[in-house]
């Protein structure tokens, strides 16, 4: 199983400097499958993410003596980054041939890999773009079910559907950390179901301040570093 993060004041997750930055830097590869003709609804495609990044945390490949067990304890020892890529065709076949898990959503595919060093990318996954990932919903997302966690985003925040996809991950995974072992284990017997929604600008400052769990961007792509990008929001979690 996974070990939880350091205490606050050491967070994967800050824009300051901090001990976690001495460490190897390792990266967990995400890839989206957006073929030309049929492209994933951008919701979709978020909340696939988040729930292929919780498959990975919770496989038996990624705890103890398994074989990706060493590189999550490598990834999580240093900043917890993730990367958004994009791939279609032969280069998705290509793709799916690496050790991962593809996850299926309505519309997307998204597929997630064991972390791998910041500059040590297989090359079938390096040659992948990250940037141009736009993706749109045919029609607005129905509201959350609040019974159920929800991701919030930040309602005054522009992000690509890549780095929107790679935040999402970020607040699953600082969800799954502040849970219980009972409660992971039930949230993973039900398929890791999550919803990921925009918050209402009147709502941001509450979800903020009340004691979930926070996603501060270190600032290394598109947005400003130390930017509050995502609330994860389970009902384990609230007060």
């Amino acid at each position: 199983m996974s070990h939880a993060p350091a205490a606050p004041g050491d967070s994967p997750f800050q824009a300051e400097r901090n001990p976690r930055d001495e460490a190897p830097q390792f990266v967990l590869p995400l890839v989206v499958r957006i073929e030309k003709s049929a492209p994933p609804a951008r919701t979709d495609a978020l909340e696939t993410a988040a729930r292929a990044v919780l498959l990975l945390l919770s496989d038996g490949r990624a705890a103890g003596d398994g074989e990706w067990a060493q590189a999550v304890r490598n990834w999580e020892d240093a900043r917890i980054r993730k990367v958004v890529r994009r791939a279609r065709g032969a280069e998705w076949r290509r793709a799916e041939a690496l050790p991962g898990i593809t996850v299926t959503g309505k519309s997307a595919e998204v597929r997630v890999f064991p972390p791998v060093p910041l500059d040590g990318w297989p090359k079938d996954l390096a040659k992948l773009q990250v940037s141009g990932t736009e993706l749109d919903d045919p029609e607005p997302p129905a509201g959350a079910e609040r019974t159920r966690p929800v991701l919030w985003l930040n309602p005054e925040l522009e992000m690509s559907a890549g780095k929107t996809m790679a935040q999402a991950g970020h607040g699953a995974q600082l969800a799954w950390w502040a849970l219980p072992p009972e409660v992971r284990a039930a949230w993973r017997d039900e398929g890791f179901p999550v919803s990921v929604r925009t918050a209402a600008p009147g709502d941001w400052p509450g979800l903020t301040a009340g004691g979930l769990p926070l996603v501060r961007d270190a600032g290394f792509t598109e947005i400003a570093p130390g930017s509050c990008t995502v609330v994860a929001d389970h009902p384990a979690l609230r007060r």
